[in-house]
């Protein structure tokens, strides 16, 4: 199903106000042991951002 231009519109907007993007590059040598977890992770039926969330909620009441 396509998108109407409004609807198109309304998430542009949406995204723009509601949310941040953020990118990570990973290394295939050095970020090996990073990759292979968040691979295993989605084989698991789980999704990798997900993941990632869940293990920055669990690390900010540590106190650096």
């Amino acid at each position: 199903m396509t998108q109407t231009k409004a609807e198109l519109r309304a998430k542009a907007k949406y995204n723009k106000t509601k949310t941040r993007t953020y990118c990570l590059r990973l290394n295939l040598k050095t970020d090996k042991d990073i990759i292979g977890k968040l691979d295993y992770v989605s084989k698991c039926g789980l999704s990798k951002q997900g993941y990632i969330k869940q293990l920055i909620r669990e690390d900010i009441p540590k106190k650096f």
